[in-house]
């Protein structure tokens, strides 16, 4: 059993092994491929073991013991133009796997177990000097055993969380020397996400909060910032905490149709890194519909939430003071995650009473945004345009094979 669950985080370390991009910030947008077909709904719709991350009291929906495993596929597509023309970002594929457990104890208390890949992004510019051969890659897997307790209808839950990240970041400055980062910095956190929910008559409430969780990596952002003379050349701490966040949802069963609602904050302007960066926080709105018969189900959704990656104002080179311009770059070329709105479709069909299959798609339009880094050219003596142009749309898949016994 130890030697399966060795190979089984092997596994999933190795496929999530190219950067990801999420869609909510670095967050994806749902885990597992039923809440993904429905906008990422699940605080208040119980989608069974794959519930555990995003609402853990709604495992109890699962009836004995269920097995859910597949993943995502991540299909980005970035463009970065400097003033050279726009080239296209090398990081646009991804898998991020996904394994989730429940088992129902008794009448009243549920447990499971499970590691999801949970957030990621990045841009790969290696070949593109005009970039500054920029090359940046997050990756965040969270680990979790959630146990939920239910009666008359109430439920609560909580999941212990542990988190493993690694952040790379690379690059060439305009005078030629290699960025002072070296190699990929990994770390561990702790962390829980704690929920509550209420069903009658075909009607579900539910509310979460999942906390924050700490992340430092080693000699990446504090050198990656220095180099660049940010903060007065004191540049960044290297801590890059994934922010907390609190969510309420609802969702309500007439016949075949099941109709569902959930709305969130990510707090990423309480995060350290994060907030050093001025991301702001996010208000996510989701969505979603599902209509099931006999062996199969539909689902159909949108997400949307607005970009947390806000221009900062370039001021003025020849004072000394360009930092809003070094964010500017850092955020749009590196960390462009400012796609907004999400439109999902799925189904699952079940082969047997105890096998099913779910499928995912998500597709996210194209968003421009263009950012004022006058003031770091000018400081840096580079000849390159005053503003950062980058455009970002993105397509996903997502598979999953459910056991039910």
């Amino acid at each position: 059993m130890k030697r399966s669950i060795k190979i089984a985080v092997a596994a999933a370390l190795a496929l999530s092994a190219t950067s990801a991009f999420a869609t909510n910030g670095d967050h994806l947008i749902g885990l597992g491929a039923k809440a993904r077909g429905m906008g990422g709904v699940g605080i208040g719709m119980s989608h069974g073991a794959e519930s555990a991350l995003v609402n853990p009291a709604l495992i109890t929906s699962v009836k004995g013991n269920e097995i859910s495993f597949g993943g995502t596929i991540f299909m980005p597509d970035v463009q970065a133009d400097m003033g050279y023309g726009y080239e296209k970002s090398k990081a646009d594929l991804s898998v991020i796997p996904e394994v989730s457990l429940g088992s129902q104890v008794n009448d009243n208390i549920w447990l499971g177990v499970g590691m999801w890949g949970t957030a990621g992004m990045g841009t790969d510019y290696r070949d593109y000097a005009t970039q500054m051969n920029m090359v940046t890659n997050l990756q965040l897997m969270q680990f979790g055993v959630p146990v939920a307790y239910k009666s008359n209808g109430f439920s609560i839950g909580i999941a212990p969380v542990l988190q493993y990240g690694s952040l790379d970041i690379n690059y060439v400055t305009p005078m030629g020397a290699d960025s002072t980062t070296q190699g990929v910095a990994q770390d561990f956190g702790f962390g829980y996400n704690v929920g509550a929910a209420y069903e009658m008559d075909g009607l579900t409430v539910g509310a979460s909060y999942k906390s924050a969780i700490n992340m430092t990596y080693e000699g990446q952002l504090s050198k990656a910032t220095t180099q660049f003379g940010l903060n007065g050349g004191a540049g960044l701490s290297d801590d890059l905490e994934q922010p907390a966040e609190v969510g309420i949802g609802a969702s309500y069963k007439m016949g075949g149709s099941t109709f569902a609602v959930d709305y969130k904050q990510i707090k990423w302007e309480d995060a350290s890194g994060y907030k050093d960066f001025g991301w702001e926080n996010q208000n996510v709105f989701m969505i979603g519909y599902q209509y099931e018969q006999d062996n199969w189900a539909l689902r159909a959704g949108y997400n949307h939430a607005s970009n947390p990656i806000k221009e900062h104002v370039a001021a003025n080179a020849m004072a000394g003071d360009y930092d809003g311009a070094v964010l500017n770059f850092f955020n749009l070329l590196g960390f462009p995650a400012m796609v907004e709105s999400h439109y999902t479709v799925g189904g699952t069909y079940a082969f047997s009473k105890t096998i099913s299959a779910d499928l995912a798609y998500v597709y996210v339009p194209e968003s421009t945004e263009k950012y004022d880094t006058s003031a770091m050219t000018q400081a840096m003596g580079m000849g390159m345009t005053s503003e950062m142009k980058v455009k970002h749309s993105q397509d996903a898949v997502s598979v999953q094979i459910n056991f039910n016994f």
